[in-house]
């Protein structure tokens, strides 16, 4: 691991799930899932939406995989239809279905991008819900040759499997709130029965893997992050987060413990089933044997936290945070400091090394007037959150990948398409992709593998004299158009000289250094973009004479523009976004 950076061999990619980018819904002799039938209930989704066409990644996988590259993802995380390869859920498998995620695999690989197959992101065979669903108890094996048919076809060219994904949101939103597909409200005893069934059904999908795959196979189990970090880090707030993400509570399954204890440990939580008492699932010995399998990671969904602290008794109670606390267009707070600890908790209660399989952030992107998706609040959530990641791993958290949620904006359950997760922006009426900041940032971080992470930095600007703040408003907004220290002293209302002055004296540096440096940092911005030519970057970084710019450039950081360019330019093999065609982008 370098400084700055991660470990050599850290995995970065993206992820998305099935139903929420694929569409096709029925076509190729796909069968209905439960999600096909529930958005046609109405009321249940956002203003009627529906994920009958969602991304259209069914017929445009090629072209996602080509950004993919251009964002330079190293691994793809993505579900695997249950319906599309089994339209009654057994039985007769769906051969056009299969040679979908054949051809989606070897596109993949082609593309330099390793694939990552999770067997189960909610979309369950409707046909399988008629006869019970997760209640009926033959329910694992259902899935047990549904996961051996995947396994037996992909799994020459697929090294890396997860089973259930988000086991407590599923289940919980599902089955007990019918917030979610199937739209069930069941008691508690029969939510716990289904997902004792889901923990069976895990199981035997290891033992699937483990029997039929044709490559070494890495095995991971995917539950939902809930995590709890303190509020201050005294030893006292420490203690009381761990107790709560390690707790079971008597009216919610939204917990860790209950679910990873027994296919990680072999056995429920005492606690578990002292709260749950009459409503937890009998179970056998022999069942405990098939769902606690050996694993290979721990992956973890993990985009938001709960700030804990102890009460007077030790006990831990949620921590009040304050008015204005940063939040998302989901509603979830930003709370970076969970990706440490609750990576940490867990590492040091299941000792399984880590992959964060989903992070992200839902925010109101457009298409700006300049043809650009600027999501700004994005590339500081992925930053905030991976230094904490980063943090875990120096602190000796076995962190081994990180996935970003989503590659792009999709189907959001039952917020349709008002949410935005993605990296890559999705027009729903004309299905065009456009890269947004966010995509461009990523493609930073991986080509140097975490190093161009930026720390933060202390608003010192909050000391300043309101004439100083005035000033480095004024050149912020205007860095793009030539101007001089006399135009600034102009707008703030005062002599140049004095203005200088009083800038040195505050800030520690001459103004007109101040001023060249924000115009050659504007000019390395605009550098990184691909298709910006370097008299554009000197014209729109406000340098009239070019030669002027290129000699500053130079002796600023150490490299001509043509160097700097080259530099961060993708490898030859890459395309680079540089424009717009038929399909959304042309190559150069």
């Amino acid at each position: 691991m370098t400084m700055k950076g991660f470990p050599a061999n850290f995995t970065w990619g993206a992820a998305t799930s099935a139903y929420q980018i694929e569409g096709a819904w029925d076509e190729d002799g796909k069968g209905p899932s439960t999600w096909d039938m529930f958005v046609r209930q109405p009321g249940r989704i956002w203003e009627e939406h529906r994920g009958d066409v969602a991304c259209d990644h069914y017929h445009r996988y090629r072209e996602d995989v080509d950004f993919m590259q251009m964002i330079g993802i190293k691994a793809y995380r993505f579900s695997i239809s249950w319906p599309r390869v089994f339209p009654d859920g057994t039985g007769k498998v769906n051969e056009a279905g299969l040679d979908f995620y054949d051809r989606l695999v070897d596109e993949l690989l082609a593309k330099g991008t390793q694939p990552w197959v999770t067997l189960f992101h909610w979309d369950y065979p409707y046909a399988l819900y008629l006869r019970g669903g997760w209640l009926n108890p033959e329910s694992p094996r259902w899935f047990e040759k549904y996961t051996t048919q995947i396994v037996e076809r992909l799994s020459d060219r697929v090294s890396h499997w997860t089973t259930i994904s988000n086991i407590q949101n599923y289940i919980d939103t599902g089955h007990s709130k019918g917030e979610h597909a199937p739209g069930l409200k069941l008691c508690l005893q029969e939510v716990l029965l289904s997902g004792h069934h889901c923990l069976l059904a895990h199981g035997r999908a290891v033992q699937a893997i483990r029997t039929h795959a044709r490559t070494k196979p890495t095995v991971g189990w995917n539950p939902l992050g809930v995590a709890y970090y303190p509020v201050s880090e005294s030893k006292e707030n420490i203690a009381a987060a761990r107790q709560a993400l390690l707790a079971v509570y008597p009216d919610s399954i939204w917990n860790t413990t209950w679910w990873c204890d027994p296919v990680i440990l072999g056995h429920y939580p005492e606690e578990g089933l002292r709260v749950y008492h009459d409503a937890a699932p009998r179970f056998t010995a022999k069942e405990m044997e098939i769902i606690h399998q050996p694993l290979d990671f721990y992956g973890y969904s993990l985009s938001s936290g709960i700030a804990m602290e102890a009460d007077a008794e030790g006990k831990p109670v949620p921590s009040s945070l304050p008015p204005g606390s940063s939040d998302t267009d989901s509603h979830w707070k930003q709370s970076p400091e969970a990706v440490y600890w609750g990576t940490k908790f867990i590492y040091e209660h299941y000792h399984l090394p880590v992959v964060i399989t989903e992070n992200g952030i839902s925010s109101l992107d457009s298409i700006s007037f300049d043809a650009h998706v600027h999501d700004a609040i994005r590339i500081d959530f992925m930053n905030s959150y991976l230094l904490q990641l980063r943090r875990a791993i120096r602190d000796g958290v076995d962190v081994r990948g990180y996935f970003a949620w989503s590659l792009m904006d999709n189907f959001d359950w039952n917020e349709g398409y008002r949410l935005r997760f993605g990296l890559i922006h999705i027009n729903y009426r004309t299905l065009k992709r456009t890269l947004k900041d966010s995509a461009f940032w990523y493609h930073s971080l991986i080509k140097s593998n975490g190093e161009s992470l930026q720390e933060p930095k202390e608003d010192s600007s909050t000391d300043f004299p309101y004439l100083i703040k005035q000033t480095m408003f004024y050149i912020n907004s205007n860095v793009g158009r030539p101007f001089l220290v006399k135009d600034i002293a102009e707008s703030v209302r005062c002599h140049p000289d004095f203005l200088s002055r009083t800038f040195h004296e505050h800030v520690g540096v001459c103004l007109g250094d101040y001023l060249r440096n924000a115009r050659i940092e504007r000019a390395k911005e605009l550098l990184r973009k691909p298709g910006v030519r370097i008299a554009e970057a000197a014209e729109k970084s406000g340098f009239v004479d070019r030669v002027n710019f290129s000699k500053l450039f130079r002796r600023m950081t150490g490299k001509t523009p043509f160097q700097y360019k080259k530099e961060n330019e993708e490898s030859e093999s890459t395309p680079s976004l540089v424009g717009v065609g038929k399909a959304g982008f042309r190559r150069e």
